[in-house]
């Protein structure tokens, strides 16, 4: 019986599974250290390591085949010498018998020779070549060793007491070898690809900044730049494009061919649209690059560009320079793509034509989970997968190709066994035709869903894998890892530096030795062998991957684990429909509309887990962005790890560190509030630190509160809400389309009830109109206009709007001029938010009626972010008790103003500031009047 196998009859197939081979491990880690460092390195330096490596793996190769071939004829020689003996044993019994005499007087000098002792003894039984030569004669020797005295026996030492060798000399030559030529190839290749960088004109003619005409080929699928505030303004989103320069032609007229890896970058001009971008839903899309036709391009086309050569603004990238291209005409293209690259837009673009019905979160994160098409990825759901450690199910990774070679060949582990799965099987395919096509499916696995590291990895792993039941070996993970790190370290040694790459093949490894492991201790533990296996997998990669990731994102997620658990259920049935749509598209749209909606429920399971994890006020903790910090976190997690062991020893010890854990995920208000004080119990406003722009709370009942403004980050926004605990806002209140007041508007409206938005009637700038426009059409939130005279309440409440005057009226200089500015009561405190007014709108508003009835105000919201541009009388008039100011910190504005400051405190005003203060809270009035700080 198998003990193993669990199965009182055994198991019908054991197997004794021996140690793990890693005789490739060294070479893989050496040739990836290796590319990493000579991508960089001068060609000098290059030929001196491939040189040097070459020449002692030579040598040693060299030096280990003579002392083979010494040891073989030594072997030769001796086994000549115990034949000739063993002849002479048979002619005379006394002999024999004076034999082991001299064998005990005369020391063993086979010890004492090199090569020779334990390794020519049989198994350990310490009979030489000799006894098994003459049975007769080793029995007779055998008696007499046992009736020798001790002494005897001690004289002659024993193999397993023989000297132990250095470390250096235990390893075999070969193995040396290997590693050293390993590291030959990899510099090699490195050097030649970091010399792409240095070749042909371009570099040149990027430090001189030049106009050119170039050639290029596309190498990459075009895609757009996130959108980023800028000051009031949100930066114009551009197209960002690989390519290979192939052609390019100077000022002058000279014309060059090369061949230089570049990227483009090109500039939007007049047109809109409802590209790929899918700028609906990302928030703050300011550029018109979105249905711009360089956005179609494939892959292997050849297109004309007229561009300005500028130097690369990274360290140590894989481009030599940077074309900037301008305009937003279509580009001119000079060569056709390919036709894989071809069939597999069609596909790709079947799949998003499939999945364009479907609600937002599904219709942007089912391509990506299916080919790596990310270009629907909102900004904020993009920001909820990072919090919660789901990216790596944006970017195609050796999760779906398993699912895809499952369902081909099922289990591996039975491919090479009659009782195989899988549809091969069932449809009949050999088992070589099936590792075939495994191997076709493979290829256009990588064409369809691109090179990217994780899919690079992925199918090579899943190759080797297919290449081992072809030939009938038994199949080893760890070296196949091992040998796809080795040959796509060789084949493109940029992969070296990819951090996208790096944490593919940690949490691959991690599946492969610390899963195992972690699995077979919690199924001891009573737990479902199901289960153990998912929460094995998730930790395992979760603890590996984890220094790597801080580097990146500066943060710990803490829900990482239990929203990739959740999340695993989902990812096999959305990969499967996905991957079934993209097969139906092009042939029958009907029924591949049919699978994306019936794959649309996994993947918004998946966009669900993901928001619910980001939106916990405890999902993550702030850590050093640094290798150090990585050092850190990796020390801190095997200490974990350690205490975690013991733990799982005590159930009760368990329960109550998974309740506290639960207790700093959710926190809740009641115990945060008395830990914290945030928020202040009767808190009347309070002001969000938001950065450099404006959002503002207007407290309206139990978790109930009216907005005032957005700020320019979703996520900061949404932050400073669950702390207040807002649930329902009744009104959002945008004074004007800056995007530093509008473009956190997701943030307000994820996962709260909303009743309208109220703006101003001044639509400048045009696109943060058209996004806000959108926001509220998608969510069906009425979208109002404030006009001054409106008079509004709710709850305990009351705020009247001063401005901007009802039409017809002078046209506003500008966007900030036409910001809403409101007189609010609550209880018997008085504020008076004065948007972005500057001080024209300023001083109108101060000659208006309602302006003439102002009087001395409690808490004043400075306009413009205390910028010097301030109307001295209306500061006078108002007199405020307290001015609250919202700006950035180091912003490059130089607000607040040292002048308004001190305007605002000759008046008598307490000037608080959230760039130094964070954010406030207000409570009481009068006289009792005070801020609270989070």
């Amino acid at each position: 019986m198998h003990a193993a196998s669990g199965n009182p009859l055994g198991s019908s197939r054991p197997r004794q599974e021996g140690p793990t081979d890693l005789r490739l491990v060294p070479p893989a880690l050496a040739a990836w250290a290796t590319a990493a460092l000579t991508l960089g390195a001068s060609p000098g330096w290059t030929i001196g390591v491939v040189a040097f490596c070459l020449v002692v793996a030579g040598g040693l190769l060299v030096t280990g085949r003579n002392r083979e071939r010494g040891v073989s004829h030594r072997g030769h020689g001796e086994a000549d010498r115990m034949r000739g003996e063993s002849d002479r044993s048979h002619s005379g019994s006394g002999r024999r018998h004076a034999e082991p005499e001299r064998r005990y007087a005369e020391p063993d000098r086979s010890h004492g020779e090199p090569g020779r002792g334990s390794g020519e003894s049989d198994g350990g039984s310490g009979k030489s070549d000799c006894d098994r030569a003459d049975p007769e004669r080793s029995n007779g020797e055998s008696e007499r060793r046992h009736a020798e005295p001790q002494r005897h026996r001690a004289a002659v030492p024993e193999p397993n007491r023989a000297r132990r060798r250095p470390l250096w000399r235990t390893w075999p030559k070969a193995s040396v070898a290997a590693v050293l030529l390993c590291v030959a190839a990899a510099a090699a290749s490195g050097g030649l690809h970091g010399a792409d960088l240095r070749r042909g004109p371009v570099p040149e003619l990027a430090r001189q900044y030049t106009e050119v005409t170039a050639d290029v080929e596309i190498t990459s699928d075009p895609r757009l730049t996130r959108p980023r505030i800028r000051g009031a303004y949100a930066a114009p989103t551009a197209v960002l494009i690989n390519a290979d320069v192939r052609r390019i032609e100077q000022p002058d007229g000279t014309v060059t061919a090369t061949r230089t890896p570049v990227l483009v970058i090109v500039t939007s001009g007049s047109e809109a649209g409802d590209g790929p971008a899918a700028a609906s839903e990302s928030g703050a899309l300011s550029g018109t690059t979105q249905g711009s036709p360089w956005l179609s391009l494939l892959p292997s086309t050849k297109v004309r560009v007229e561009a300005r050569v500028v130097p690369e603004l990274g360290d140590g990238g894989q481009v030599a320079a940077v074309l900037r291209v301008q305009g937003s005409g279509p580009p001119r293209v000079v060569g056709e793509p390919s036709g894989a690259q071809r069939f597999a837009g069609e596909l790709r673009g079947g799949l998003r034509a499939a999945t364009e019905g479907l609600e937002p979160d599904a219709r942007a994160l089912l391509p990506g989970l299916v080919v790596g098409d990310t270009s629907r990825i909102t900004p904020e759901l993009d920001e909820a997968f990072k919090a919660t450690d789901l990216t790596h199910l944006l970017a195609v990774s050796g999760a779906n190709f398993t699912i895809l070679l499952a369902l081909l060949i099922g289990p591996p582990g039975l491919a090479q066994h009659a009782e195989r799965r899988g549809l091969a099987s069932r449809i009949g395919i050999p088992l070589r035709a099936t590792a075939v096509l495994g191997g076709a499916l493979s290829l256009g696995f990588v064409i369809v869903c691109r090179p990217d590291p994780s899919v690079l990895r992925a199918a090579a792993c899943g190759s080797i894998a297919l290449l081992a039941i072809a030939t009938g070996r038994r199949r080893s993970l760890i070296p196949a890892l091992a040998t796809a790190v080795l040959l796509l370290v060789l084949y493109d040694p940029w992969l070296s530096r990819s951090y996208g790459f790096l944490l593919s093949v940690l949490a691959t490894g991690a599946l492969l030795t610390l899963a195992p492991r972690w699995s077979a201790a919690l199924r001891r533990l009573r737990v479902p062998p199901r289960l153990a296996e998912a929460l094995a997998a998730a930790g395992a990669a979760q603890v590996v991957c984890a220094p790597v990731v801080v580097v990146l994102s500066a943060r710990v997620s803490l829900v990482a684990v239990p929203c990739n658990l959740l999340a695993e259920f989902a990812v096999a049935p959305a990969t499967v429909l996905g991957f079934a749509t993209l097969a139906t598209a092009l042939w029958a749209m009907p029924v591949a509309k049919a699978l994306a909606w019936c794959a649309s429920w996994p993947a918004g399971w998946i966009a669900d887990i993901a928001r619910t994890g980001a939106a916990l006020p405890g999902a993550g903790v702030d850590w050093p962005d640094s290798w150090m910090g990585a050092l850190l976190l990796a020390c801190v997690t095997v200490v974990l790890v350690l205490v975690g062991r013991r733990l799982l020893r005590h159930l009760w010890l368990s329960g109550a560190c998974a309740l506290l854990l639960l207790l700093v995920l959710v926190q809740p208000a009641p115990i945060t509030r008395v830990i914290t004080g945030w928020p202040p119990p009767s808190w009347r406003f309070a002001m969000c630190d938001v950065g450099q722009g404006d959002a503002m709370v207007l407290a309206a009942g139990d978790g109930a509160g009216v907005v005032v403004d957005a700020g320019p980050d979703p996520v900061l926004v949404d932050r400073c809400l669950r702390t207040l605990g807002i649930t329902r806002i009744p009104l959002v209140v945008l004074t004007h389309f800056h995007a530093d007041h509008v473009a956190g508007l997701p943030g307000v409206l994820r996962g709260r009830s909303v009743g309208a938005i109220e703006t101003t009637g001044f639509e400048e700038p045009l696109d943060q109109a058209e996004v806000v426009h959108r926001q509220a059409a998608a969510r069906r939130i009425p979208v109002t206009r404030a006009v001054a005279g409106e008079r509004r309440r709710t709850g305990a409440l009351d705020w009247r709007v001063l401005w901007p005057p009802p039409r017809p009226a002078p046209t506003p200089e500008g966007p900030n001029d036409a910001s809403v500015a409101l007189f609010v009561r609550s209880a018997g405190l008085t504020l008076l938010l004065l948007g972005d007014l500057e001080p024209p709108a300023q001083q109108a508003l101060a000659r208006s009626p309602a302006g003439a009835a102002l009087g001395g105000v409690d808490v004043l919201k400075v306009a413009h972010h205390g910028s010097a541009y301030q109307d001295p009388e209306l500061i006078r008039r108002t007199a405020p008790r307290l001015a609250l100011i919202s700006c950035g910190a180091d912003n490059p504005y130089g607000h607040p103003a040292p002048s308004t400051v001190a305007a605002l405190r000759a008046g008598g005003a307490t000037v608080l500031r959230t760039d130094e203060d964070g954010a406030m809270a207000v409570v009481g009035e009068g006289d009792r009047l005070w801020v609270a700080g989070s």
